[in-house]
């Protein structure tokens, strides 16, 4: 099988269930920048090496997956026509309240917030605060969509709370990494 079908040379993408659309549609925008948070974490796992960590983030890489084949797929077309859902797995509170178990995990072992953290600090943190940006990007994207096009609220209630753990989770790894945080205090300008 060839990887390329040369079905897009044209400006045009087919949508899980068959639907064409222009590829600069909200939906395709959407999925688009799941895959993009997707790559994204990626990187930061290569600068991982807490198992635990890469353990989660090996999941919410699997759970993307899952929100980007919904988010790929127009409401219309979820079902099929004996009745059975199109997609085998969709995003539940189950997926939401795990990501809320882990960060509560993480944020135990982390001094209480005072002021805004720049983001940076080693690779793997960096990376986790670029991956939480594009997480944000996300999430506006698929409400976008939602204001012209159903969207799921699990999709983006997912998002927003993974915007979050990401955000706890350069936290957590500049802390085992002894990796000090840089503060945004306006009183020291």
């Amino acid at each position: 099988m060839k990887i390329y079908t040369k079905t897009g040379d044209k400006g045009q993408t087919a949508l899980y269930g068959g639907t064409r659309v222009s590829k600069a549609s909200a939906r395709v925008d959407s999925y688009g920048n799941i895959d993009e948070l997707n790559s994204f974490i990626g990187i930061a796992k290569s600068h991982i090496e807490d198992e635990e960590v890469l353990k989660q983030l090996k999941k919410i890489q699997f759970d993307l997956f899952t929100v980007g084949s919904e988010a790929a797929t127009p409401v219309d077309k979820l079902m099929l026509a004996n009745g059975k859902s199109r997609l085998t797995l969709l995003i539940s509170d189950i997926e939401i309240e795990e990501l809320e178990k882990w960060m509560d995990a993480f944020d135990e072992k982390l001094e209480p917030l005072q002021y805004f953290i720049l983001p940076g600090g080693g690779k793997a943190a960096t990376f986790l605060h670029a991956a939480r940006t594009i997480c944000r990007r996300a999430e506006r994207s698929l409400v976008f969509l939602n204001e012209s096009e159903e969207v799921r609220p699990e999709l983006i209630k997912y998002l927003n709370r993974l915007s979050d753990y990401l955000f706890v989770l350069a936290r957590y790894i500049s802390k085992i990494n002894n990796e000090p945080e840089e503060y945004w205090n306006p009183n020291e300008r």
